[in-house]
């Protein structure tokens, strides 16, 4: 890969390693039955950092969808067996997601693949993210005026 010589081009480069990972993930989710979103979700749910409850509402977050866009989601995989959904035991009003395991080793296989493929991928993908931090024009730092001498109470 040669060194971008702008801004513009490294973010390209950078946007266009982006979308060949992009491309191969949603190849690979495809090749097993499920659409890329399908995919996206069964991971969300997995994924989720410590302490945050499975709910729709914080799949939707993490996946930058709507709510009812998940819950379309949801439908398509319970109906397919790859999650469910159960009452939380604190708040009997709040649905959580958990993964089955036919889900769980779904997303397994696909994880490997995954990794297997930013083996080979992501030297290139940090490069031009590199190219992108090198690139980007730095923020000067505004001089500080000195300050007034503060006057002393008489």
């Amino acid at each position: 890969m040669n060194p971008p010589q702008s801004v513009d081009q490294a973010l390209a480069e950078f946007r266009h390693r982006i979308r060949l990972f992009l491309t191969f993930s949603e190849g690979a989710a495809r090749a097993l039955g499920l659409e890329p979103q399908q995919h996206q979700l069964l991971l969300a749910v997995k994924g989720l950092p410590t302490g945050t409850r499975p709910t729709i509402s914080a799949i939707a977050e993490r996946l930058v969808l709507r709510h009812h866009t998940v819950v379309e989601l949801v439908d398509r995989l319970a109906a397919r067996r790859l999650v469910r959904r159960k009452r939380s035991d604190v708040d009997a009003r709040e649905i959580l997601l958990a993964l089955t395991p036919t889900g769980a080793a779904l997303l397994a296989r696909l994880s490997a693949s995954h990794r297997s493929e930013l083996e080979k991928a992501g030297p290139a993908l940090v490069a031009a993210l590199d190219g992108v931090i090198r690139t980007a024009p730095r923020k000067k730092r505004a001089k500080r005026k000195p300050s007034a001498p503060r006057k002393r109470p008489s």
